[in-house]
C-alpha cells in the first residue's frame, strides 16, 4: 500500500510540525511519508543532532543528560524554525515531549510561524514490541526505558487532544489519518 496524501504545492509559508512519541512509536517513518507530502519540506530527524556530538555525549534518556538535552532541543528547534521562516514545512520527527516544547515556542516567538504538534502513541505492548525489534546503531531497544518513556507520553492533559493512537494501523494508514489532522489544524498549538 502506498501513502495516500496528495502533495501540497500551492502557495506555501512555512510551518514546523513536531512528530513525536515514545521509541518504536513510527515517528521516522510517518515523517518521511509526511515530509514527501509537502513541498518544499524539511525532515529534521533528532537523533542525527545528538549524534552530532562527538565527546561527552550523555544517553539522552539518563537524567544527568539533562542540560545536554536542552542545549541539542534549543538548536532543533532554532533550525526547525530557521527552516520554516524560508518557507519550507519542516517536520521534526523524534522524542519532543511536552517538557522541551518551551525551547520551540521560544524559537517560534515573534515570527507567526504556525507550528503543530503531533504524538505518536500505541499501545505500550506494541511500542515495546516495535522497538525492541529495531536494528541499527544507536537505537533505543531496551525495554525498560522504552516503557519510561511510553509513560512519560501517557497522560498529557490538553495535550491528549494530539494524541493519534496507532496501535493497529500501518505507516501508510497513520501519515493519512495525522496529514488530514494537520490540514485541518487539528494539532496546531497555541498562537498558531
Amino acid at each position: 500500500m502506498t501513502f495516500a496524501g496528495a502533495r501540497d504545492t500551492g502557495a506555501h509559508h512555512g510551518q514546523v510540525i513536531v512528530l513525536t512519541g515514545p521509541p518504536g512509536a513510527g515517528k521516522s517513518t510517518v515523517a518521511r511519508l509526511l515530509a514527501d507530502a509537502y513541498e518544499p519540506s524539511v525532515h529534521l530527524h533528532t537523533d542525527d543532532f545528538w549524534h552530532y556530538i562527538r565527546r561527552g555525549a550523555i544517553a539522552a534518556y539518563r537524567p544527568e543528560a539533562h542540560r545536554q538535552n536542552e542545549v541539542v532541543v534549543g538548536v532543533l528547534a532554532r533550525a526547525a524554525f530557521g527552516y520554516a521562516q524560508g518557507g519550507y514545512t519542516v517536520v521534526v520527527d523524534g522524542i519532543v515531549g511536552p517538557w522541551f516544547l518551551g525551547s520551540y515556542h521560544e524559537a517560534r516567538d515573534g515570527t507567526g510561524i504556525p507550528m503543530q504538534y503531533v504524538v505518536l502513541r500505541p499501545d505500550q505492548d506494541t511500542t515495546v514490541r516495535r522497538a525492541t525489534a529495531r536494528t541499527g546503531e544507536g537505537a533505543l531497544t531496551a525495554p525498560e526505558p522504552v516503557r519510561s518513556l511510553h509513560r512519560q507520553f501517557s497522560g498529557l492533559a490538553e495535550l491528549e487532544a494530539h494524541v493519534v493512537d496507532s496501535t493497529g494501523w500501518t505507516a501508510e494508514e497513520t501519515a493519512t489519518r495525522v496529514l488530514a489532522g494537520l490540514r485541518a489544524g487539528a494539532y496546531a498549538l497555541p498562537g498558531t
